[in-house]
């Protein structure tokens, strides 16, 4: 009995050892070079098989990456290539300006330009009263005189020490802005005869006696008195050069009936 017991100790005691020796030599096969020595480009090393000796190989001619086509570039730019070599800004806008494109772009406006530019963009906003270099007044012959894509570009790019906001605003709320802008520009000018045949005006006092406000509820909002102005003479002070005017000091927006808003927000 006690014998049949030490055999099948014994036997147990192979069987273990010979599937403790097959898991090692598996595991020896396994451990094969052959995926390691396999020929192979390494990045940024040289290589015999191309006659440039370049392991990276260039790209395509006139490859573009995943979602930088942009074929329209004056929509994605504000500027196209004038007959003299020199990139032109225009006073056109790119797409269609809707009602819709207005709201966005004074929403727009209103959150990101308004720190300095103030609502009515005057240039006084809350930081430039605080000290903050004083912004540029958007109502100014100057600014009037500048084409829409140049507020596009300006936000773009930047201007003194205003930073660009490409990481804020997206190429389409840009536009929105830059329509805005000058809807602003040109709401400070309007008369009674640039008010469509049909449509009733009201005065504020009006509307917030309408809606059962007090009547000191709203207000008109001026713009700065003179005594405001002089304290920023300079033109090159509020984030552009100063310039001579040119063409039309109160330009209309020029829209293309054809085009759609590309990549319009939402």
């Amino acid at each position: 009995m006690q014998a049949n017991r030490l055999n099948l100790t014994g036997n147990k005691l192979i069987r273990a050892a010979a599937a403790a020796g097959l898991s090692a030599l598996l595991l020896v096969a396994g451990c094969r070079q052959d995926m390691h020595n396999q020929p192979k480009l390494i990045p940024q090393r040289g290589s015999e098989m191309f006659a440039d000796h370049r392991g990276a190989r260039p790209q395509v001619l006139n490859t573009v990456a995943r979602g930088q086509l942009r074929e329209d570039s004056y929509f994605y730019t504000g500027v196209i290539q004038g007959a003299n070599g020199y990139r032109e800004e225009q006073n056109l806008m790119p797409f269609p300006v809707t009602m819709d494109v207005l709201k966005r772009g004074q929403e727009r406006f209103n959150i990101y330009c308004t720190p300095c530019h103030s609502r009515v963009g005057n240039g006084l906003g809350e930081i430039v009263q605080r000290g903050y270099k004083p912004a540029a007044n958007l109502h100014d012959q100057v600014r009037m005189a500048q084409p829409v894509s140049h507020y596009f570009y300006v936000m773009t790019h930047g201007y003194g020490a205003m930073p660009d906001y490409t990481a804020q605003l997206t190429p389409a709320d840009r536009w929105a802005v830059a329509a805005y802008i000058r809807a602003l520009q040109l709401s400070q000018a309007a008369t009674m005869q640039d008010v469509p045949a049909g449509v009733q005006v009201k005065s504020l006092g009006e509307v917030a006696a309408e809606r059962n406000l007090p009547a000191g509820y709203a207000q008109p909002w001026a713009l700065p008195s003179a005594t405001a102005a002089q304290a920023y003479p300079s033109d090159t002070t509020q984030g552009t050069p100063a310039m001579a005017p040119a063409g039309n000091p109160n330009p209309k927006i020029v829209i293309p009936p054809s085009k759609s808003a590309p990549g319009a927000a939402k």
